[in-house]
């Protein structure tokens, strides 16, 4: 590449890193973001379905749910691994864009596998499918929304996107409640569900799946409108067709009545890199280190996130209460995984990322021994409530961490790494929380659960590295 080309690339990063705001098109933010809608309300789908899949499935009581989604939640997770391992890094290959629409593509259709699922061998067969997409597309949706935000607002925009995916859970939650489970008094259940008699009591659950594959087709449809990350592009020797997305950018941002800042310092990028991205990583001290710290966070972390928000249903199912009960208190629940994303969105650029993982891990804990400590189903929703913001609010924001945490040229294989390797701690999470949802009384299990969230913060908080406000190529060169 020519000397000219190689300063043009230059200074073409340092003018999207002068932007002050999102400089694209809102209506992309609503894009990404529906496609995170549907990757989360899949995640969340089976959480209060599930129960009625076990019962009419696979011909099961309804107290053996939490022991038969162990395997299924792990085989989804080592899809999502898989996905997140093996199509990821063809992204920092071909492109954020195309590889968003294979991943969404992927996830749509493993969900309606799940839908037709004629045992829990197939049932489980859709699962691991659909975390092949999972895991890719979440990979790379933030690694994009990373690229493209500005400098010092990258938690704010990857927030926004997550509320989005609260959006989903909230969805899939809710609609569980409403499509799977028997009406029964309000606050033990919905007096108006439709899981107790005719084609609800026996479908409910496929239904749930079938709105899932509508959502990801939709998705799909969306994403092509997308733009290419101009970072990538750059990357990639692109130079040409970057200027013209920046420039559109820098644009529309005049339009709105914002001023661009002077030109900070020229920081040259890294061009045309041949090599596998994985090895960008492993051969590379810096970034080797702080996969290794990176890694245990996620993986701890991961332990509590999926053991509530896949588990929470069928582990009240398992301590005595009724189904439709369980899922009142997941529907709680979800509310704060709402208020999560809201407050990731407000206060994710006001600390450095990693504190973010204690203040997540105290809110756990408080929730963890308010769950059940009475038998009030009130008392055990506002302890939900409590239980989902703490663990989600770190999540976005963590997101943000390791994208900024490697560089372009093996972002999205960075992101793969710690975030799909890490998935393996949820599934094995769960494996362990079901077998202890069965010795375990129910307060002293969920304070367990949420344990792994304050080890994986005590691993971060020291260990961690600094990135809030600094731009991506000072961060990871």
């Amino acid at each position: 590449m020519a000397l000219a080309d190689e300063l043009k690339a230059g200074e073409i990063i340092a003018r999207l890193d002068r932007i002050p705001t999102w400089a694209l098109n809102y209506i992309f933010l609503g894009i990404i973001g529906m496609g995170e809608l549907f990757t989360f309300f899949d995640i969340f789908n089976i959480n209060v379905s599930f129960v009625q899949t076990t019962v009419v499935l696979f011909h099961q009581p309804a107290s053996a749910a939490a022991v038969l989604l162990g395997p299924v939640v792990l085989g989804n997770l080592i899809g999502y691994v898989i996905g997140s391992l093996v199509l990821s890094p063809i992204s920092d290959r071909i492109g954020r864009r195309d590889m968003l629409m294979v991943t969404m593509l992927i996830t749509g259709l493993g969900s309606l596998y799940n839908a037709f699922a004629p045992n829990y061998i197939n049932f489980l067969a859709a699962r691991v499918i659909t975390g092949v997409g999972i895991g890719a597309d979440l990979a790379i949706v933030n690694t994009y929304v990373s690229e493209v935000a500005p400098t010092r607002y990258r938690a704010r925009y990857v927030s926004e996107i997550f509320i989005f995916s609260t959006t989903g859970g909230f969805l899939a939650i809710w609609l569980g409640l409403l499509l799977t489970t028997p009406p029964a008094p309000f606050p033990q259940g919905l007096p108006f569900a439709l899981g107790g008699s005719g084609f609800f009591a026996t479908n409910g659950w496929r239904l749930m799946y079938i709105i899932g594959a509508l959502l990801a087709f939709i998705g799909l449809g969306l994403r092509f409108s997308l733009p290419e990350s101009p970072r990538w592009l750059i990357s990639k020797g692109r130079i040409e067709e970057a200027e013209a997305i920046v420039k559109a950018m820098e644009d529309r941002v005049i339009r709105r009545g914002k001023t661009l800042e002077s030109l900070p310092s020229i920081i040259q990028p890294y061009i045309r890199i041949a090599s596998v991205p994985y090895s960008e990583i492993f051969k590379n001290r810096l970034y080797l280190k702080r996969f290794a710290v990176l890694l245990p966070i996620w993986f701890l972390a991961y332990t509590t996130v999926y053991s509530i928000a896949a588990g929470l249903t069928s582990l009240l199912v398992s301590k005595g209460y009724s189904p439709p009960e369980a899922g009142m208190i997941s529907a709680f629940g979800i509310i704060g995984f709402i208020l999560a994303a809201i407050i990731a969105a407000i206060g994710g650029e006001r600390l450095e990322r990693k504190y973010w993982l204690g203040i997540s891990a105290a809110i756990t804990l408080l929730g963890g021994l308010l769950m059940v400590a009475t038998t009030n189903i009130i008392i055990s929703g506002i302890g939900a409530i409590i239980l989902f913001i703490g663990f989600n609010t770190w999540v976005p924001i963590a997101y943000t961490w390791v994208t900024e945490s490697f560089p372009t040229r093996a972002r999205t294989s960075g992101f793969a790494l710690t975030d799909g390797l890490g998935h393996l701690g949820g599934g094995l999470g769960v494996l362990g929380v079901a077998y202890l949802s069965t010795i375990l009384p129910t307060i002293p299990l969920f304070v367990t659960i949420s344990i792994f969230l304050v080890i994986a913060a005590a691993i971060a908080i020291p260990l961690g590295h600094h990135t809030a406000g600094r731009r991506f190529d000072e961060i990871s060169p």
